[in-house]
């Protein structure tokens, strides 16, 4: 499927993405991460695609981002530090000092991996609750405390810390965020074990210290700081998901074009012939949907979009999960195996109805847009 709607520029880069795809990606293998594939692709200058010129980026917009995670996703390319490191990498250009931004969108935009550090084990969906904490000392800082639920942290070269500096006024006021680096004293990492390998981390601070200068933005401002981003989050996760349904639905569609039982292929028959046609339906729907709020943003920079990025990463999330069981089912038992690569599919994108916000939560998103 192609849209109209995009540039000449913007066409040329999905078809310079595919062929890169096509040619590095060498196996079927779900692979949450390969170094050496994704400092190719920082090479060719595309990681930075919406950071600023000035480090080192190209300075485009969400539309461009969104194509670039849709394609790459479709491409099964292992690049799972991306998602989280172009969300810190985007607090740091709205919130971070010159030197911050040097340092941590340099290094992004050269292939290094970021992560960002909310949940705990007694908040998730309320980041409100948490209680790690950051005091002052010697000048600078000291945090203690646990952290869970950390994608990527275990590969990544910095750590966007949100931790509580203060228990005054409301759940949500006294939090502040930090620059970490992964190899600080006092931090400890260890991975989570999970259907999809490890990918999450736990984080314990232990008298770890921070220089004063590790503060990024407001101290004691981090709430509407998250707020800001995590509309970008969700159309990050709209985006990949977006493609990796795309695929599912192409190799769905190519099975059951092939495997024949009674003497004709399966996707002839009525009962798969019209899930193929409501999968697709719904397919397009969401691709207009997510590339609409997209360009939404790209046209009004200095709005927050939560509504549009809410339904973007509720209908692409639930579409992917949806395609994926449907996948497997119109494959049967070679949906199962591991040769074919849809059960790596189905574990890939049953968690992403639950990372970066529930579909509960937005729902509750969308439906307090309404006023309700």
């Amino acid at each position: 499927m192609t849209l109209s709607t995009l540039t000449q520029q913007q066409q040329d880069f999905v078809d310079a993405v595919s062929d890169f795809c096509r040619r590095e990606v060498t196996d079927d293998v779900a692979r949450p991460h390969d170094d050496v594939l994704y400092r190719k692709m920082a090479d060719l200058g595309w990681l930075g695609v919406t950071t600023p010129e000035e480090y080192g980026g190209a300075g485009l917009g969400m539309r461009d981002l969104l194509l670039l995670l849709e394609t790459s996703a479709y491409g099964k390319a292992p690049t799972g530090g991306y998602a989280t490191s172009v969300i810190t990498a985007a607090a740091f250009e709205k919130f971070g000092t010159p030197e911050q931004k040097h340092t941590v969108l340099g290094d992004f935009v050269a292939g290094d991996v970021l992560a960002i550090s909310m949940s705990e084990p007694g908040a998730g969906s309320d980041v409100g609750g948490l209680t790690c904490r950051a005091e002052p000392a010697g000048g600078g800082w000291v945090v203690n405390g646990q952290k869970t639920w950390c994608s990527n942290a275990h590969i990544a070269k910095h750590i966007l810390l949100v931790a509580r500096t203060s228990s005054e006024g409301g759940k949500h006021e006294g939090l502040t965020m930090f620059l970490v680096p992964a190899d600080a004293d006092g931090l400890q990492i260890h991975g989570i074990e999970t259907m999809g390998g490890r990918e999450v981390n736990d984080l314990y601070f232990t008298d770890c210290r921070l220089p004063a200068e590790a503060v990024v933005g407001v101290e004691g401002n981090a709430w509407p700081q998250l707020m800001a981003g995590l509309n970008i989050e969700r159309m990050i996760l709209a985006g990949l998901m977006l493609g990796t349904a795309r695929r599912i639905f192409d190799d769905t569609v190519a099975y059951v074009a092939e495997r024949e039982q009674f003497g004709r292929p399966v996707g002839s028959f009525q009962a798969l012939k019209h899930r193929v046609a409501d999968l697709a339906t719904d397919l397009e729907a969401t691709r207009l949907l997510v590339h609409d709020a997209a360009a939404r943003m790209d046209a009004a920079p200095g709005e927050l979009f939560p509504r549009e990025a809410s339904m973007a990463k509720l209908k692409a999330t639930e579409l992917a999960k949806t395609m994926a069981l449907e996948g497997m089912q119109m494959m049967g038992g070679y949906g199962y195996a591991t040769e074919y690569g849809m059960e790596a599919m189905l574990r890939s994108t049953v968690v992403s109805t639950v990372y970066g916000g529930t579909s509960e939560i937005q729902r509750d998103i969308i439906g307090r847009s309404y006023g309700l």
